[in-house]
């Protein structure tokens, strides 16, 4: 069946389409980070784990000196400052971390006395009023950051790659690894758009085929059903429905059910009405009305002979729809009713503009999230239309 479907002149002619095989190429490769994460090679709590100071940049660019001082200031060296100062020092120093950075294998005293050296140079620097200002102040910073680095025992190969991929693209305000939070979003955006496409292809085609093939009062509780639907506004409707489940207090507002069943209860519609259409005509057609004189039941006629025949409509309905849920994710994910427990894009670009990383000009949250985004979507737009010029007979 494969190599039949290889062979025909629709797939050739989709294959010849360079763009469309570049889309493909995109979607395959999200697909396999998708399934990557599934087998918790990013897991969630890999996702909420602090694995830097907050706020680092992407691709280790290095920072103006005062904001260099107050990465210095705020990683191990202050955690380390604390625990020396706890009743029991070495218990507290074992607790420390960030990420996979851990403290130096030093005694206390050896510490502490590090500590007491950086402080002393700490102090100095407070004196100046801006260290992006003050040029005479880099020797001195750097010696800060120098003897702060010797708190911090060194990394072993596959931590330290792990490391530097986790700080690639920098931390959020929480210090949460970036990278992590938006490739294990993708795992939720295939996710949610699969599911939604499948589920509401499957409803439209069923709906959609009865309607335009038995007619009559099944056509009129069709058309009146996605009429009555339609005529909500789609954005209202999926905050609605979303809101309805994220107000109990079951466990079912946490998982991803909510919004499958928000999603899924309007989706439907537009693969409806093209499938109706599509049946409509089909049924007037030769092969069907022989299939009909043939002593052939309604339901083996409509499965067999006439569903069949909009699979085309289907596949280019199936591509648009999951577009349509991922981007609708992430808008419900933004306003809160959403994905919840977990990672997600919208949730990231939420998290950008609560935390002020726009105004201050760190995009590295924000920007990963709308490109690992616009890159799915402008890939799936581009097989969508190649899949319309190579399946729908009015391209052809």
């Amino acid at each position: 069946m494969l190599s039949r479907f290889l062979k025909s002149r629709e797939a050739k002619k989709l294959f010849r389409d360079k763009s469309a095989i570049v889309a493909m190429v995109v979607i395959a490769g999200y697909l396999l980070v998708a399934l990557a994460m599934m087998f918790d090679v990013v897991s969630r709590d890999d996702c909420a784990n602090v694995v830097g100071p907050n706020s680092v940049p992407g691709f280790f660019l290095r920072e103006e000196p005062e904001r260099r001082y107050e990465i210095a200031r705020t990683s191990l060296f202050g955690k380390v400052k604390r625990a020396l100062e706890k009743s029991d020092p070495e218990a507290a120093l074992a607790e420390v971390q960030l990420g996979k950075l851990r403290v130096a294998d030093k005694t206390p005293a050896e510490l502490q006395a590090i500590v007491d050296e950086a402080v002393a140079i700490q102090d100095q620097l407070k004196e100046a009023e801006s260290l992006d200002d003050d040029p005479e102040m880099l020797s001195l910073l750097e010696t800060f950051e120098s003897i702060t680095a010797e708190l911090v025992a060194p990394l072993s190969g596959s931590d330290r790659f792990m490391h530097g991929v986790a700080l690639l693209l920098g931390t959020d305000a929480q210090g949460r690894s970036i990278l992590f939070r938006g490739v294990y979003s993708i795992k939720v955006a295939i996710q949610i758009g699969v599911v939604t496409a499948l589920v509401s292809v499957l409803i439209g085609a069923v709906l959609g085929s009865a309607a335009g093939y038995f007619g009559g009062w099944v056509d009129a509780l069709v058309v009146w059903l996605y009429t009555t639907f339609s005529s909500i506004p789609n954005l209202v409707l999926l905050v609605v429905i979303a809101y309805a489940f994220q107000a109990t207090d079951s466990d079912v507002k946490d998982t991803l059910l909510p919004v499958y069943i928000a999603f899924c209860a309007t989706f439907w519609i537009g693969t409806c009405r093209v499938v109706r259409g599509e049946t409509m005509k089909l049924k007037q057609l030769e092969y069907v009305q022989a299939a009909k004189t043939a002593g052939f039941g309604s339901m083996r006629v409509l499965f067999r002979h006439v569903l069949p025949n909009t699979s085309h409509l289907l596949l280019i309905n199936f591509s648009l729809l999951l577009i349509g849920a991922i981007k609708s994710e992430v808008i419900l994910s933004y306003l809160g009713l959403g994905v919840k427990s977990q990672p997600s894009w919208g949730i990231m670009i939420r998290d950008a503009g609560n935390n002020g990383d726009v105004m201050t000009g760190f995009f590295w949250q924000i920007g990963t999230a709308t490109a690992l985004m616009f890159v799915l979507v402008l890939a799936f737009n581009i097989l969508s239309d190649a899949l319309q010029d190579a399946f729908d007979p009015k391209h052809l």
